[in-house]
């Protein structure tokens, strides 16, 4: 038979398989025949179109042999490959390419560890070579599948398992490294790969951390603390190798993953692992896309907003973290949403917080409220630091913007402009959400330098935040007043005049001070009385206890030392007495520890002001009442009477005059030039030149003040005359009957445009186009005219009737024409 005598005859086999049959020993311990080798990538190079045959000779050498258990020919084919594979660079390698992978995918199809490893290392070197052309046609979906689930494995043996890891997370690399520079293999970013990737790559960092949380080494035995064989440095790597190379387009695929892993195996609490994590892909990303994880991580936020505490306090920490790493370069235009999101988990977690206070005021198991309870604080401390660390890391111009952003989320009583609902969550979680909007409104406030008073302290700001320091809230009156000393004190000279006393040498403070510019000076022309107003009115709170007025005090040095001119000192020498008279006339019968208490406070001032305006006679002054109050009154004095079980006198006697600061003493001693010495002699009364008040309840009375032109009013204006009552007022702000209306109109006329025939419905536009047309015709008519003419005669144009002229000099112009 022809065939039989062609299958007898092997020179009649063709010559690559002959080259290739050569390379293969009798014994597969000797190993590749290097002189048969170089002879076969002599022919493969000489004649590259041969490449695909010779591959498909070897892939199914290679087939047979792993499928016979003949390891050792196995290990040969793949040597032969790998070296083909290096020396061959010519169109025809993508068939070559073809059979190569797919022996590559014989070998990680197969249980046994030694041929998955060899199979990665020839992978490897496959991905590291650079390819001349693109590959239209190759995918590497399998690939990503069997690596990921070699990053998985859990062999009995520590040091196979650590192998195959090893090899999965280096296949895994040479995937990203083969196809991410590829415009062809854009698909790699895509979420079914991502999803096996990268929780591929935490899997292993993570399993690398938990032996070090117990103490234990991490680093497997045998295989040293080399990172190249240890699964979770070489992961790590690989991660940020991946982040590295994300596009814009592709961050949100690579964020998620990590999101859905630290999830899935509960790594919010504790959440060191997710910390790290996120550390890692913040410094491996670039920087422009920072606001890309910081939005990741807030959506995150928003669809756990109903889990444990304890979860959400995580994600937040995790948030803080991206936050203080993303401040130091670009956010993004994300700024004011990372605010508002922060702000709704806050009012959130108050209402579980109260909900829980609730029902465990109702039910009997105290302990695990208080549990909950301690836990939702955890939530809110987080949230408060992250908002103050993020607004303090921003630039100021953006710091402003924050800062009025959150100041419109305090709710404030009486103004409809806060967004926080406070009748549902009643006094004390409104009490509580403000508490927290204030602290970190102070953090965001510190360190703020503003170079203009008008720009930090605008009135949409200025008149919340003072109506809030009005509020019967010792803790809340404190909160605003550190606020205007972060705004106000732009020279840090807080620290040197902390603690309310006597000061004895000013001079020796080292106050930094500059000469008051002429925006701060109209600042204080248009709100000087309204700050004078409140920390008038804030001195005599009965709750005010040693702390109020040590700030109350650091209030009034810290405005002197900023905003005062000449006459801002007039007026503050007025406050001062203002406050001395009504301790001492007290009409109000406050507690005499608060009338001791700001007789004190407006010693300590005075005694700081006299030396900053270095006036001698009026330090004099002050300092004899000051040595008279050691000997008579030492209630009367910051240093006593702040003290614990300081002795209270039954009275004050306003005939002691020698005890008190006299007006007249004090208008003499400024009567140089400068001041006005003359104002001293008007008493100061609180003047309300804001528009918010003190709100002690939700529902307060509310006077309307309605101005109306006379002229304005028709002849029967008695008619119009209304008793305004509580009821009208409902009444008039009820607008669910309009509302109903209105939407009973909205849905006729869309009725009507879906079933009105199209005739109606063109008459219907016509019309009213020709109404619009008749009105502005008789507008035109109106107000255009033609020049005048001399001859004042009547002419037609164009159909309208010219309007005969008169002589300029009897032409009745407007007033706002005449000049």
């Amino acid at each position: 038979m022809p065939a039989g005598v062609c299958g007898c005859c092997g020179p009649l086999r063709p010559r690559y398989k002959r080259l290739v049959d050569n390379i293969f020993p009798e014994d597969p311990k000797d190993g590749l025949s290097k002189s048969d080798m170089e002879k076969l990538t002599f022919y493969a190079v000489s004649a590259p179109e041969k490449l695909d045959r010779i591959g498909a000779y070897l892939a199914e050498r290679l087939s047979r042999d792993v499928v016979r258990h003949r390891y050792g020919y196995v290990v040969i084919a793949m040597e032969a490959l790998d070296q083909l594979l290096m020396a061959c660079h010519s169109q025809s390698i993508k068939p070559f390419v073809e059979s190569f992978l797919h022996m590559v995918a014989k070998l990680l199809e197969s249980r046994e560890p030694d041929l998955q490893v060899l199979g990665t290392n020839s992978f490897v070197k496959f991905a590291n070579i650079e390819e001349d052309t693109p590959s239209y046609h190759r995918r590497y979906d399998f690939f990503v599948s069997q690596f990921s689930a070699m990053c998985h494995s859990m062999h009995e043996d520590t040091d196979t398992r650590n192998r195959i890891r090893v090899a999965g997370i280096k296949g895994l690399q040479g995937v990203v490294r083969k196809t991410v520079n590829d415009e062809l293999q854009a698909i790699i970013w895509e979420p079914q790969h991502m999803d096996k990737l990268i929780p591929s790559m935490l899997f292993n960092m993570q399993d690398g951390e938990e032996p070090d949380r117990t103490g234990h080494p991490s680093t497997p035995s045998g295989t040293g603390q080399d990172g190249e064989e240890n699964p979770a440095v070489l992961a790590e790597n690989c991660f940020r190798e991946l982040l590295g190379r994300a596009a814009y387009g592709n961050m949100n695929n690579a964020v998620r993953p990590v999101l859905v892993h630290l999830d899935n195996h509960h790594l919010w609490d504790p959440n060191d692992f997710a910390v790290s994590c996120f550390r890692i892909i913040m410094y491996s990303i670039q920087a422009q896309h920072s606001h890309h994880v910081i939005q990741q991580v807030l959506n995150h936020l928003d669809t756990n907003n109903k889990s444990t505490p304890r979860v959400r306090a995580g994600i937040v920490q995790v948030l803080l973290e991206t936050v203080a790493i993303a401040a130091k370069g670009s956010v993004g235009p994300t700024v004011l949403e990372v605010f508002n999101t922060l702000l709704k988990h806050l009012r959130m977690s108050v209402d579980f917080e109260l909900g829980e206070s609730s029902r465990r005021n109702s039910a009997c198991s105290v302990s695990s409220g208080r549990g909950k309870e301690s836990e939702e604080r955890i939530v809110q401390n987080a949230i408060i630091q992250t908002i103050g660390f993020f607004g303090g890391n921003l630039p100021d111009y953006q710091r402003a913007e924050v800062m009025m952003f959150i100041m419109g989320k305090v709710p404030v009583y009486g103004t409809p402009c806060h967004t926080l609902d406070t009748v549902k969550i009643g006094h004390r979680g409104t009490k509580r959400i403000q508490t927290m909007l204030l602290s970190s409104l102070i953090m965001v406030t510190s360190g703020f330098k503003s170079k203009s008073m008008s720009t930090a302290l605008p009135p949409s700001f200025l008149d919340p935040l003072f109506s809030i320091s009005l509020m019967e809230d010792s803790e809340l009156r404190q909160l605003v007043l550190e606020i205007l000393h972060n705004i106000i004190d732009r020279h840090d000279n807080r620290a040197k005049l902390r603690g309310i006393r006597i000061i004895p040498n000013v001079a020796a403070l080292k106050i930094k001070r500059e000469k008051i510019s002429k925006q701060d000076i109209a600042f204080m022309k248009k709100h000087g009385q309204q700050l004078y107003r409140h920390i008038y009115l804030g001195c005599k709170e009965e709750d005010n206890n040693h702390k109020n007025f040590e700030l109350l005090f650091t209030t009034l040095a810290i405005v002197t030392i900023e905003l005062a001119n000449e006459e801002v000192v007039i007026d503050l020498i007025r406050l001062s007495i203002a406050l001395q008279e009504m301790c001492l006339i007290n009409e109000e019968n406050m507690p005499m520890f608060i009338r001791c208490g700001i007789m004190a406070s407006v010693a300590a001032y005075l005694n700081f002001l006299s030396q900053m305006i270095a006036n001698p006679p009026f330090c004099q002054h002050v300092s004899k009442v000051i040595e008279m109050r050691s000997v008579e009154a030492l209630f009367l004095l910051p240093e006593h009477i702040f003290k614990d079980k300081c002795p209270l006198p039954e009275s004050l006697d306003k005939e002691d005059k020698h005890l008190y600061f006299q007006t007249a003493d004090i208008a003499e001693c400024l009567a140089g030039p400068g001041y006005n010495a003359e104002r001293l002699s008007v008493p100061y009364i609180p003047q309300v030149t804001d528009r918010l008040t003190r709100r002690k309840s939700f529902v307060d009375t509310i006077s309307l003040q309605v101005d109306i032109m006379p002229n304005s009013l028709p002849d029967k204006q008695s008619q119009l005359a209304e008793e305004i009552t509580f009821a009208t007022l409902k009444k008039a702000i009820d607008t669910t009957g309009l509302e109903e209306q209105e939407r009973e109109k909205r849905r006729q006329l869309m009725e009507k445009f879906q079933k009105a025939p199209f005739e109606e419905i063109a008459a219907h536009c016509e019309s009213k186009a020709n109404m619009l047309h008749d009105r502005l015709a008789q507008i035109f008519e109106l107000t255009i005219r033609p020049p005048p003419s001399p001859s004042g005669v009547v002419s037609i144009s164009a159909g309208h009737t010219q309007h005969p002229s008169v002589p300029v000099y009897e032409m009745k112009f407007p007033d706002l024409c005449v000049y």
